[in-house]
Formats: structure tokens, sequence, C-alpha cells
């Protein structure tokens, strides 16, 4: 943990040992990847917790941690009219709790998190930015507002967890105070059975919620073209928005010119590991990341990943599969085409291939520990 260590951080994990983390995130009823990863570190430990959602708190996550002893407190900030609000009440929630480290997920968490441990005098609040700043034109006008006043206040966190090497760079180029960065990448479960019989490519997947930033067009595109080269190549599609009742899904699906009923919308889901079983390999079409945690899985399950270069993808996916340039479905297709045309063997030695790196570097196990250092450390008052 050098990046922090250097900058006078001295650890003092003894004190205050009983208390809990409290952990504040903007939406934690939401089924992204920073949602996901909150809810598998409290799944992993049973280290005391507390959990403030700005928004709202859903039954998936509260399912997916399995912790009915972790407190969860829904604050109802659906707008910049109740952020004031939410502020007051969770500086009363951390006057009540007195946790012991205060680490904020996402930005609007990290400026409301950041503000109201000003007001509580709370212990040193940590950051954890979840995507890199590839394509910032995807962003809401609320979350670039968020980014911008995130940065006036980085100098404020003890630390900055960044969940990819690109998300750190780009955000400290923009701005954010360097000299408390550290990146811990998001740990995965990777599952103890699968289904590892050869079979040739023919099944792609894509898994992301409906989002400008997951550029859908692009991925049907090059659906579209594989489906002509290949008679027996199929798709499908998970994540919100991505079912038959959303009209501007089928008329992207129309535009890029793929027969639909060569594409299966599933929405989205509670349970990936149907998802993962049906497809021979994912494919991500991203124009932005951090640390895309669909990857990771897909790897844990033994399939090859076709990815776009966005942040830290093509790090997770070295040599298990292929990496393109964002927003191109031409080369997005030939990367496609090219593991299609392998034969059944040699797509399952990249699946084992996959599932070994994932088993070596992004367990969630792993990641736990990283994280418990870095809210193991104190700032000299």
């Amino acid at each position: 943990m050098d990046e922090f260590a250097s900058d006078g951080f001295v650890e003092d994990a003894g004190a205050d040992a009983g208390a809990p983390v409290m952990h504040v995130i903007t939406n934690f009823a939401a089924s992204g990847g920073a949602e996901t990863m909150l809810a598998r570190l409290l799944a992993a430990t049973s280290d005391p917790a507390v959990v403030v959602s700005l928004i709202d708190v859903s039954e998936r996550n509260l399912n997916l941690a399995g912790r009915p002893d972790v407190e969860y407190h829904s604050l109802n900030a659906r707008g910049a009219v109740q952020m004031p609000g939410a502020i007051l009440q969770l500086t009363g929630l951390m006057r009540e709790k007195r946790p012991r480290a205060v680490l904020c997920w996402m930005y609007h968490a990290m400026v409301v998190g950041t503000l109201s441990a000003r007001l509580a005098g709370a212990p040193p609040v940590f950051w954890t930015v979840r995507q890199a700043l590839d394509d910032p034109r995807s962003l809401t006008r609320s979350t670039r507002i968020a980014v911008a006043g995130a940065r006036i206040l980085s100098s404020r966190a003890a630390g900055i967890v960044y969940n990819s090497a690109r998300a750190r760079e780009q955000h400290e180029q923009y701005g954010y105070a360097a000299r408390y960065g550290k990146v811990i990448p998001n740990g995965v479960v990777v599952p103890m059975r699968l289904d590892l019989t050869p079979r040739k490519a023919r099944v792609f997947g894509i898994a992301a919620r409906f989002h400008p930033q997951k550029d859908h067009l692009t991925f049907f595109r090059a659906a579209a073209q594989i489906a002509a080269q290949f008679p027996d190549a199929r798709f499908v599609a998970a994540g919100h928005g991505l079912d038959e009742r959303n009209g501007e899904v089928l008329a992207m699906v129309a535009e890029a010119g793929l027969d639909p009923a060569r594409l299966k919308l599933l929405g989205e889901l509670r349970d990936m590991e149907d998802f993962y079983s049906q497809i021979d390999v994912l494919v991500l079409s991203s124009r932005t990341e951090g640390f895309p945690n669909v990857v990771a899985e897909a790897m844990s399950h033994a399939r090859p990943v076709v990815t776009t270069d966005v942040g830290d993808a093509a790090l997770i996916v070295a040599d298990t599969g292929k990496v393109v340039s964002p927003g191109d479905p031409d080369a997005l297709s030939e990367a496609i085409a090219d593991v299609a045309r392998l034969t059944a063997e040699e797509v399952a030695d990249l699946g084992r291939r996959a599932r070994q790196r994932v088993e070596e570097n992004y367990q969630v196990t792993h990641i736990l520990d990283e994280y418990r250092e870095v809210l193991s450390q104190r700032v000299p008052a």
C-alpha cells in the first residue's frame, strides 16, 4: 500500500476494531458493477458494516450480500433538491454509528459522504472510483457535475481507490489528488463446477444495462456481420432494458440489420449462471469502463472474451481473448469471427486459460484483503 503509506498514513488497525465500516453508495438498488462489488465484499466478510444508499436498496443486492446483520439505510435522495437533506441525514447517521472508516462508492456518494463527514467530524473518508473517463459525453449531466465536484473535494479524501489503472490515470490527469491513489481491481467469485465440454463458438452474448456507455448499437452491427458469415451463429443480450418491451432496443436491432430471430433478449437477470452457460463467448462493446465485472465473471466461467479496449479490460483479458478499439463494429466483428473460426478444442483452451487468469488475479477474497489494508489506515490528527 505504498501509495498511502508514503504520504504520512500510519497503520492503526487495533483502534476502534469493533466499530463498523460505513459504506456510502449512490444507489444500492442498481445492479451495476459498483453495487455488485460492494455486495460481494459484504458477503466475503463478517466485519461490522453499515450501508447507506443515497437512493434505495434492492432485494437483489440484499440477497447477494447475504448479511442480515448489516444495517441498511435508504435516504431517497433522487435528485438535486433532495441532496441537502441527504447530507444532513447522513451526518446524523455518522454521529450515531461512529464508524471507524467511511468508504464512498461512486461520484455522488463521494461528494455527499465527504461533506457529511466534515460536518460530523467523522473518521477518514475513502473513495472508490468505479469507471474510467474514456467517453465523458456518455455520462449524464448529473454525473458530470458530480465528477467535477469530487475533483474539488478530492484532496479531502483520506485515500482514493480506483478499480482500474486507466481510471486512476485519467482522473489524476483531470485533477483528482494524485498523492492518495491506489488501484484495487474488482473481485469475482469463481464457480466451483463447470461444464467444460469443448464446443465451437457459435453463441455470442453481451451483458450490460441499456445505456449509451455500453454502445449496444456497435454490438448489434457486429452481430449482423457475423450472422451473415456464420449461418448458425446466435446472439444473447442480458441487462436492464434489454427486452422486447424496449422499442429503442428493437429499433436499434433493425437499424443494425440484425435478424431479430437470431437474437435473444433476456432483460435484467437475478442469476447470471444461466447466461454464462448459454453463451460460448462474451462480447463487450462499451465506450468506457473502469474494471468491467462481466469480463472477469465470464472468464471465471471459462468463457473467452472479445472486448473493446476500455478501462482495464485489455489487462484482464491479456492473451485469453481479443481486444479492439471502441466504436468500431467492423473491428469487433472481425475479432468475433476470429474466435468463431477456432476449433472446439482451441475455444476450450482459451476458456481454461481465462479461468486460470481470474483464479490467480481477481478472486474476491484477495481483493477483500486489499480493502481491509486501506481501511486500516488513519490520518494523523
